[in-house]
């Protein structure tokens, strides 16, 4: 049977190395780019390259969500905070890793993510339904810089904007032993892939993962406009 072109975009992020860790792997061929976009861009949704979904926001690209899942070295069982839940895509993928249909549901993890655009917190609260994630992803509307305190503290937090700095709010709520990824930089140019590890007494640890685009952090510990 000819593979779909998603699944020739998967193989694609293999070839290159990106794609390594077999539940990464299964995440995103079980979970299609295609389902989180709106109609007009349903075409594009293999391409590898971010695409709009409206409210001046994008969808990753494959690349990226692959990468910063692995990255992530995420595990069943984890309770991972997402900052800018965007159409809902990158919470599901890690759904699909931290509480997999195939262990037992009281061994499942949750993903909680925040999203600063109502209108957007609902299309993807819509979608995650739609694709039976509703019991593993909870999506709120509000500030996702300063965290989501009410189910903090977290074993992974993934911020999915660029921000001018790491928000402290953010490395308060992230556990000891746990892992951050966020972009941070200036509004268009000049950003930063940072992975910020925290180890068992509190101490922080900073990795630079390379050059980056993505949209800006808004709220309290974003950019301001």
């Amino acid at each position: 049977m000819e593979k779909t072109d998603w699944e020739k975009t998967v193989d694609n992020l293999l070839r290159e190395g990106i794609l390594r860790s077999p539940s990464v792997i299964k995440a995103m061929l079980a979970v299609p780019r295609k389902r989180f976009l709106p109609e007009d861009q349903r075409a594009y949704s293999a391409m590898d390259t971010p695409l709009p979904i409206g409210f001046g926001q994008t969808i990753s690209a494959p690349h990226m969500v692959a990468i910063m899942n692995e990255a992530l070295r995420l595990e069943v069982g984890q309770k991972v905070l997402e900052v800018g839940a965007g159409s809902g895509w990158h919470s599901a993928t890690i759904a699909e890793i931290i509480a997999p249909k195939d262990a037992p549901r009281s061994e499942w993890g949750h993903v909680y993510t925040v999203e600063i655009v109502q209108s957007l917190a609902e299309i993807a609260r819509k979608n995650i339904m739609n694709e039976g994630y509703g019991d593993r992803v909870t999506i709120t509307y509000g500030d996702g810089s300063k965290g989501y305190p009410a189910k903090a503290p977290f074993d992974r937090v993934l911020v999915t904007a660029a921000a001018p700095r790491v928000p402290q709010p953010l490395v308060d709520q992230l556990k000891p032993e746990g892992i951050m990824l966020i972009p941070v930089g200036s509004v268009l140019l000049f950003q930063n892939l940072v992975k910020i590890t925290k180890d068992s007494s509190g101490a922080l640890k900073e990795e630079n993962l390379g050059g980056v685009a993505f949209v800006p952090l808004t709220g309290e510990h974003g950019h301001k406009f």
